[in-house]
């Protein structure tokens, strides 16, 4: 049962005037951009006791918060065993509706993710929740009764990343990717029933934590995913593939920013076939954990890696046994590339690539609206500079691209050719970096995982205007509308901004 949000919750409430029109109905906000158009005036300077309008304390978690229809809505691990939506007035901090699921046999994930990963997604009327242990909930955005429920494949992560893939919102349709080791597909949900409308099979790609972006093509929209070394376009009424262009790497977590029919991309990813060998075969034989370092890979090898988490015989199945070409019962050279990646979308460093050159990065921009391969007609600029994260998204505003790479060290870009306008140069913040920027009111919000936020000022350099102390780590990117920015901690919610 549920508990009281009296004793989950402590609020502390300042009145402030209404929430107007804007929103931030999913993550990263209006199509993921992390822009905030609202001309309310925000601070600079904040923490727990300084220009926060409202407080909450809630559960652990690291999906971000969104806001829609005068509502924050943002989930957290609930009751033990149980993952929690709670659903807050965004003027008061008034707790409205709680709802909780019980997650069943869920699996450990790393250290900084959580079993309360996702973010909602919101159309004001129905709020729109993702688990994997859940599958898809559509909730009355008011009363937080459940309109529907879909069961969703089990996503299965060989490593431990665990899911962390959120619903977006595209007109009538409830965009979901979900690039797992065992059941990769795009789906199109029908938001008023839960229906599926299309679904295109994704077993091409790895794992990816890319979500999907609205493009304006030159025949109408499109949605742009990106993926295991393609970006691909679709059509939103079918969910066919329009055209891809092979500009990406072994995998994608960061998300692409789109205006127009202009798409901008930062990433940096491994290679598929080194990561096993370092992870299974050699580091495996320096922790003496099964492996041997014989520059060959093993199913009993894959499976000390893992440890007592049993790997299941569909994986095998999808990966090992389509690349053992011989049957010999390892995989050695190119049988690591056949069994890691889809025949025709190999990505990435190759199994020959040393480890010390496996890593590569890129940022660059691709013009929507192509048919097919796109690679050489549409493809407007690349550079491959070593300041890109694998995780932070681009923040693209003002004309320019800005990067944020773990270590608190950020780079300023122009989006006309991708010129560098400065850095890379430290922001005052030395830490992980799992949120990805925000920017409101000519300000750029900055959160590390040591639970500091910088704040820039939007500019051709750098230039810093506070660093303030939210006193938790944070993971989550913050949602900002309407003067208002919401953060969310570990441990709790904080209403930003000017009181009024």
């Amino acid at each position: 049962m549920l508990r009281t949000m009296s004793a989950v919750l402590a609020a502390s409430v300042l009145a402030i005037s209404p929430v107007q029109a804007e929103d931030w109905p999913q993550f990263r906000g209006p199509n993921c951009n992390g822009i905030s158009t609202s001309k309310a005036a925000m601070p600079a300077e904040f923490s727990p006791t300084k220009n926060v309008l409202w407080s909450a304390e809630i559960g652990d978690g690291v999906g971000c918060p969104i806001i829609a229809g005068g509502r924050v809505f943002v989930s957290a691990l609930g009751d033990p065993g149980h993952v929690a939506l709670y659903a807050f007035d965004a003027a008061s901090g008034r707790f409205e509706w709680g709802k909780q699921w019980d997650m069943g046999d869920a699996t450990k994930v790393h250290k900084t993710n959580s079993l309360a990963a996702t973010t909602p997604a919101s159309d004001g009327k129905r709020v729109y929740f993702y688990h994997a242990y859940v599958g898809m909930v559509a909730l009355d955005a008011k009363d937080g009764d459940i309109e529907w429920h879909r069961e969703m494949p089990v996503p299965y992560y060989i490593f431990d990343w665990g899911p962390a893939m959120s619903p977006v919102l595209y007109k009538d349709k409830l965009l979901f990717v979900q690039d797992d080791d065992l059941h990769a597909a795009f789906y199109a949900l029908d938001t008023r029933t839960g229906k599926v409308l299309w679904k295109d099979d994704r077993s091409d790609q790895a794992v990816n934590y890319s979500h999907p972006v609205v493009a304006k093509g030159s025949q109408g929209d499109e949605i742009v995913v990106g993926g295991t070394g393609m970006l691909i376009g679709y059509d939103p009424d079918n969910g066919k593939r329009l055209w891809h262009a092979r500009t990406l790497l072994r995998n994608i977590k960061t998300t692409p920013v789109s205006f127009g029919d202009r798409i901008y991309v930062s990433l940096q990813s491994g290679g598929i076939a080194n990561q096993w060998l370092q992870s299974a075969d050699a580091k495996g034989a320096e922790v003496g954990r099964g492996g041997n370092g014989d520059g060959k890979l093993s199913k009993a090898e894959m499976q000390a890696m893992v440890g007592k988490r049993k790997i299941p015989e569909a994986f095998f199945k999808k990966t090992f046994d389509k690349g053992d070409l011989n049957k010999d019962g390892v995989l050695e050279g190119i049988e690591l590339d056949k069994a890691f990646l889809s025949e025709d979308n190999f990505a990435g460093a190759r199994f020959d690539t040393p480890s010390e050159k496996a890593g590569d990065q890129s940022i660059h921009a691709v013009r929507a609206g192509g048919r097919g391969d796109v690679t050489k007609t549409h493809v407007l600029w690349m550079h491959n500079p070593s300041q890109i994260d694998h995780i932070v998204s681009p923040l693209v505003v003002d004309g320019r691209m800005l990067l944020v790479k773990g270590g608190g060290i950020a780079t300023g870009f122009e989006i006309a050719g991708g010129k560098k306008l400065w850095g890379p140069k430290r922001i005052n913040n030395t830490c992980e970096y799992f949120a990805s920027p925000i920017y409101a009111d000519g300000k750029i919000y900055i959160a590390g995982e040591n639970g500091y936020m910088v704040v820039l000022k939007s500019s051709d350099k750098l230039e810093i205007l506070a660093k303030n102390d939210m006193g938790e780590p944070i993971v989550g990117t913050p949602a900002i509308a309407d003067g208002r920015m919401i953060v969310r901690t570990r441990g709790h919610l904080y209403c930003v901004g000017l009181k009024k």
